[in-house]
C-alpha cells in the first residue's frame, strides 16, 4: 500500500495557492520514516470535513515539531471545488489531488473523510472513518502516544 501511495501522490499535488501542479520530485513515505503521518481523505462536498480541516490545521501547528506530518488527499471530480476549499480553509499541510480516486480505491475508503494514522516506522496504527468533533480529543490521545514513542 505504501509503494501505491508514493505514486499516486508523486502524479499530482494542490499547492498552498491552491493549483494543481506536478509535484518536482515524488512524495517518497519512506522520507517520512521516523515522522508520525496522518493522511486524510476528504471531498468539497463533505461537511465532517470542513470540521477537520480546522483541526488538522490546528494539530499539525502544535504538533508539527514533535514529528507530526498531515498529508491531505482530495478525491473531487471537479478539481475548482477543491481549489475552493484549499482557498477558504488555507492548510499548511500537504495537500493532493485524487481527481480519478484510484488512491483511495486502492486504501478502501468508503467515508469522507477518512483517515489512516502511520507511526514512526512506516506501519499502519489507526484507521478513522468520518470526523467526529467529540472524538477529538481520543485522535489528539493516538498521536501523542505515536509521537512519544522516539
Amino acid at each position: 500500500m505504501m509503494k501505491k501511495l508514493v505514486l499516486w501522490l508523486s502524479a499530482m499535488t494542490l499547492s498552498a495557492c491552491a493549483t494543481v501542479t506536478l509535484a518536482a520530485d515524488p512524495l517518497n513515505l519512506e522520507a517520512y520514516k521516523g515522522k508520525v503521518v496522518y493522511i486524510d481523505f476528504w471531498a468539497s462536498w463533505c461537511g465532517p470535513c470542513r470540521e477537520s480541516f480546522p483541526w488538522m490545521k490546528q494539530i499539525q501547528q502544535q504538533y508539527k515539531k514533535d514529528g507530526l506530518v498531515i498529508i491531505a488527499i482530495n478525491v473531487d471530480q471537479d478539481k475548482k471545488l477543491a481549489d475552493s476549499f484549499v482557498n477558504e480553509f488555507k492548510p499548511d499541510f500537504s495537500v493532493f489531488f485524487d481527481q480519478d480516486g484510484k488512491l483511495a480505491e486502492d486504501f478502501k475508503v468508503a467515508s469522507m473523510p477518512s483517515s489512516f494514522v502511520i507511526d514512526r516506522q512506516g506501519k499502519p496504527r489507526f484507521k478513522h472513518n468520518g470526523f467526529h468533533s467529540n472524538k477529538e480529543n481520543e485522535y489528539e490521545t493516538e498521536l501523542q502516544s505515536l509521537l512519544s514513542a522516539k
